[in-house]
């Protein structure tokens, strides 16, 4: 199939370059592209060899890959786009997870598993325009609890994990913890780029201090210093998926 504009995109913003040669996938894709304020166009392709040739003679602000198909691969059209003069920033779009350290060693911006949210998709855009890619942990806040009357400061980084109690949640340091009054969904967002991420709608877990990831029987936990904390089924797809990003960071 010939190359092809979403006529519906706005005449401004971002030219894309979806390519994946499994139609449905490929006309979701571009169709959920084309919602977003900040893409312009889309053009599409359903074979990585058909994609070089058009590129050709047509630049684009970034391409969105599928990873396996016939002939070429995403991996490889990628490698191949690493030599072009000005790279595209790529986001590889794909059903399989095991691929993700390839992906990140060549220097994708994002890494997302289909079924694709918009949501999630919206965030892949945003890391194009701002030409990011997915922060590691870093961060040494001091957050201040009270016990006793008497107010501490608590370095982010000794946090293992959070648990959501009431009104409450509660910031394990290994053997000690204490109690911060805010809601898990705000430390959620606000922490994130600190590596903080949700595994169970009561726990988040700094993924810096796990130190193992194991199943049994269908059945996922972690371990941190002092604990060993469920995964619910909802979240380990996630949870591995951010785990190999990690470890593809230099």
């Amino acid at each position: 199939m010939n190359a092809s504009a979403n006529g519906s995109a706005a005449s401004s913003g971002l030219r894309v370059l979806v390519v994946d040669d499994e139609r449905p996938a490929l006309d979701e894709l571009a169709y959920l592209l084309s919602r977003d304020p900040r893409v312009g166009s889309v053009l599409t392709c359903d074979s990585a060899t058909e994609a070089l040739r058009m590129l050709r003679e047509t630049d684009v602000d970034a391409a969105f890959l599928d990873i396996s198909m016939p002939g070429l691969t995403g991996l490889e059209m990628a490698q191949v786009l690493a030599r072009f003069r000005t790279p595209p920033p790529i986001v590889f779009v794909t059903a399989h997870e095991q691929h993700a350290v390839d992906a990140f060693e060549l220097a994708a911006v994002d890494y997302v598993l289909k079924p694709v949210r918009e949501a999630r998709l919206a965030e892949a855009v945003r890391r194009v325009v701002e030409g990011s890619s997915p922060a590691p942990a870093t961060s040494d806040e001091q957050i201040a609890v009270e016990l006793g009357g008497v107010t501490r400061f608590v370095s982010r980084r000794d946090i293992t994990h959070v648990e959501a109690q009431g009104d409450y949640v509660r910031l394990h340091t290994g053997a000690v913890s204490h109690l911060l009054r805010a809601p898990l969904s705000q430390l959620e967002a606000e922490w994130a780029d600190a590596g903080f991420v949700r595994i169970h709608r009561s726990l988040l877990v700094a993924l810096a201090h796990i130190d193992e990831v194991r199943m049994d029987q269908g059945r996922c936990t972690v371990v941190v210093p002092g604990a060993e904390l469920t995964v619910s089924r909802r979240h380990t797809r996630a949870l591995r998926q951010m785990l190999l990003k990690r470890r593809a960071q230099p």
